[in-house]
């Protein structure tokens, strides 16, 4: 087993139970939507905390794209084992926050995510800078930071990102998180 092969191990198995997080939390959401159904209660999962879903899994297969790119990089010690524990249960925490609990406690899912889109957003742009960071310490990914493509889509990804953190109108709202779900796809297809 390789050092590479060893640290995605964990790396994987923390972002995988991110990814089981995200589908258990639409699980529960669509439940409790039927249950709201069958007793002619109200309960909408509206659009906004799915939206999230779809981009944090987007966000979330890109890091694990990028890991897979750095694998060269990779070896064993404790604070590589660290700091990959560290980055991928703050993954975990935010796929975790997307989705409420106990959706029944809500009448619409909206609510849920103006509560938390600023923790999940500031947490997705942390992991982002810790990316950010270790490209520009290593110098044989230093250089793809300057690239105009990538550093035009990680800006543009910035910019999305801080508006859906602070814009409070929900049309507003659908629209950036859209346009953040738009920008992932347009990357894989580049990519």
């Amino acid at each position: 087993m390789s050092d590479f092969e060893f640290v995605f191990a964990l790396y994987s198995l923390l972002l995988g139970l991110s990814m089981v997080e995200l589908l258990g939390g639409l699980g529960r959401a669509l439940e409790a939507r039927f249950a709201a159904e069958e007793r002619h209660g109200k309960f909408a999962i509206g659009w906004l905390t799915p939206l999230l879903a779809v981009f944090v899994m987007l966000d979330l297969l890109s890091f694990w794209g990028t890991a897979w790119r750095v694998q060269a990089d990779v070896t064993v010690s404790s604070a590589v084992l660290m700091a990959v524990a560290a980055f991928a249960s703050i993954y975990f925490l935010a796929a975790r926050l997307v989705f409420p609990s106990q959706p029944e406690g809500f009448a619409n899912l909206d609510t849920h995510y103006f509560r938390v889109r600023r923790i999940v957003f500031g947490l997705l742009l942390a992991l982002l800078a810790a990316q950010l960071s270790y490209f520009a310490g290593d110098p044989k990914l230093a250089p793809l930071l300057l690239n105009p493509l990538p550093l035009a889509m990680t800006l543009i990804l910035i910019a999305l990102i801080a508006a859906a953190m602070w814009v409070k109108d929900r049309r507003w709202n659908m629209i950036l998180l859209s346009l953040l779900i738009a920008r992932y796809v347009v990357a894989y297809l580049i990519v």
